[in-house]
């Protein structure tokens, strides 16, 4: 059985809302990852089910390594199709807001969905969500936005209306958001959850080998250049690696190509907190990509010093400079944080 994590009250609401709506808009944050479009999808098939008319709207392109979702291939592309995707969200009875807390991260579609008269309900599970939306299901304890929609769909009473594909989008954005459950995961729910989704007659072996072991071939060439440059802080427990845009062209970078490289230094003993920095030739700032084991708080510094935030274990933010000024700040920060990392690094 689950906790009832989410308010009755909340339940009822978006269950009226659900009832009397037609056309139902699912959007998420800028750079999609695999809980941006495993909740998305995961919520869209379950709609779908019930006959809803359902779009799901994406600020720009996810990484090739996503495209097997059932779904993915309906996905609507903000930065390619404005006009149309303006009319979607304009004319919606009812938009859902999946894994972002606040509009800047849907980056040039918040002004249309800000605007929208449709009804709106926030579902996430990072901090201090902001109050854009009517209904706010925010639940940062949880570990991924995928788990909130299995929960939301369970408590309205429809589980058994959760489709093979839908359960697959569901497990992705579970998997991947805890780093194939190596973070963020020690909730017994979750793997009640993961029981539940394979009675759908899911794959997970097949699931996991799809998103973390289908990479070209130049991944695994990036792979071993980042490792190469890779930086250890000895004294500081700390480890960062970088990319440039000169090294994204040389290994004919793709969106994607990148994922979970900001893992691969905990893995060397006594090293607590990672972090990686890459140029963002689109939007011409340095991504900030935190990670830490234990009880370090890399949200606490990304807020502090990169206008950032996230979970405990898996952070992010921003930085409008070049790379070594970057460097200069994240270097900083971790001199200021050092008694926190000389205590967990031990």
């Amino acid at each position: 059985m689950l906790t009832k994590i989410i308010a009755q009250s909340k339940i009822d609401h978006f269950t009226k809302w659900f009832d009397r709506a037609d056309s139902i808009v699912i959007v998420s944050h800028v750079s999609p990852d695999g809980d941006a479009l495993g909740s998305s999808l995961g919520l869209a098939h379950f709609f779908e089910s019930q006959d809803k008319t359902v779009n799901v709207i994406m600020p720009n392109a996810f990484p090739d390594f996503l495209r097997w979702m059932p779904g993915s291939k309906n996905i609507l592309l903000y930065d390619k199709y404005k006009e149309y995707a303006d009319e979607l969200i304009a004319k919606a009875d009812v938009i859902c807001c999946l894994d972002f807390n606040a509009l800047k991260r849907i980056d040039e579609m918040a002004d249309a969905v800000k605007a929208s008269e449709a009804r709106k309900i926030m579902i996430d599970h990072h901090l201090h969500p902001e109050d854009f939306c009517k209904i706010i299901i925010s639940h940062p304890e949880i570990s991924s936005t995928s788990e909130l929609v299995f929960r939301l769909i369970c408590r309205m009473g429809y589980f058994e209306d959760i489709s093979y594909e839908g359960a697959q989008c569901i497990y992705t954005g579970m998997m991947t958001d805890t780093g194939g459950f190596t973070y963020n995961s020690n909730n017994s729910e979750i793997y009640f959850i993961i029981s539940e989704l394979l009675s759908k007659g899911i794959d997970k072996d097949d699931i996991y080998r799809r998103v973390f072991n289908t990479y070209s071939e130049s991944r695994l060439r990036l792979m071993g250049h980042i490792l190469t440059t890779m930086k250890v802080y000895h004294g500081y427990h700390t480890a960062l690696i970088s990319l440039t845009k000169d090294e994204q062209n040389k290994f004919d970078y793709i969106k994607g190509d990148s994922e979970g490289f900001v893992n691969i230094p905990l893995s060397i003993k006594n090293v607590c907190f990672s972090c990686f920095l890459r140029e963002d030739t689109e939007k011409k700032m340095i991504k900030v990509s935190l990670r830490s084991v234990g009880t370090f708080p890399c949200n606490q510094l990304a807020a502090e010093f990169f206008g950032g935030g996230g979970h405990l274990n898996a952070s992010g933010g921003e930085f409008y400079g070049t790379m070594d000024e970057a460097i200069n700040v994240f270097e900083k920060a971790i001199d200021k944080y050092k008694p926190i990392l000389d205590k967990e690094g031990k």
